[in-house]
């Protein structure tokens, strides 16, 4: 067994299923998560279950970016209260409108024009799924927004990386502190295909890993010293 997939087992044996993503109408909940903890569906991968939970994915993938999602969840929420959480609504809304609905989320001047830039591709998909480069394509969406919006709305195998995942890796010695977000997603997805063959498990273990990421590094790696007290050190 890889150290990789060590990890992930580490971590799913101390904190369980986390059930992500989570959604604003859901009333599941995850009591053991940091922060946040409401619309979590622990063991049903079933979700997202429609075109507007595929789209509340999306729209949470592209505000997230550069604050917590803790902040987003304000946002999200400020569109449910007038019953705007899905595209063809916020399509409808005055731009001020908008941006002081999903200000929690910063960079609210911004992310409102990413997001109607995003509205009309996902407009323009019918229901299909789209591709990485596709969205790589739209102004506003990088790489971690794009394998967020497809593991998380549309349950690709596209492991999702973030700032907790370069810190878990690089404090464990596993990664160089220069390494690239490419170089992390490839060695993320190579090491785990060693150990698990079935596509649709893939994509559960990389969903949970991701999010199991998260809630231990809210723990370990906010912090500097970045892994101070970090158990990992103790299976690596």
């Amino acid at each position: 067994m890889n150290k990789v997939f060590s990890i992930y087992q580490k971590l799913y044996d101390t904190y369980g299923p986390q059930g992500w993503w989570p959604f604003i109408n859901y009333k599941g909940k995850n009591d053991l998560k940091e922060g946040n903890n409401d619309g979590y569906h622990i063991l049903d991968y079933s979700f997202p279950r429609d075109e507007d939970e595929i789209f509340e994915v999306c729209l949470g993938s592209i505000l997230t970016q550069n604050t917590t999602f803790t902040s987003v969840v304000k946002s999200l929420n400020n569109l449910n209260n007038i019953n705007s959480l899905n595209y063809k609504k916020i399509k409808e809304l005055p731009l001020e409108e908008l941006r002081l609905l999903i200000k929690p989320s910063g960079y609210h001047n911004q992310k409102s024009n990413y997001i109607l830039e995003f509205i009309n591709f996902f407009e323009s998909l019918k229901g299909k799924i789209p591709t990485r480069e596709e969205l790589l394509a739209i102004k506003g969406i990088g790489p971690e927004t794009a394998d967020s919006i497809l593991l998380y709305a549309y349950n690709q195998a596209q492991f999702k990386v973030d700032a907790y995942t370069k810190r878990l890796l690089v404090h464990n010695k596993l990664l160089p502190e220069n390494v690239k977000y490419h170089d992390i997603k490839y060695f993320m997805e190579s090491e785990l295909k060693k150990e698990i063959f079935d596509e649709k498990e893939l994509v559960i273990v990389y969903q949970e890993y991701h999010a199991l990421i998260v809630n231990h590094s809210k723990l370990f790696y906010s912090k500097q010293p970045f892994g101070n007290g970090c158990f990992l050190n103790t299976i690596l």
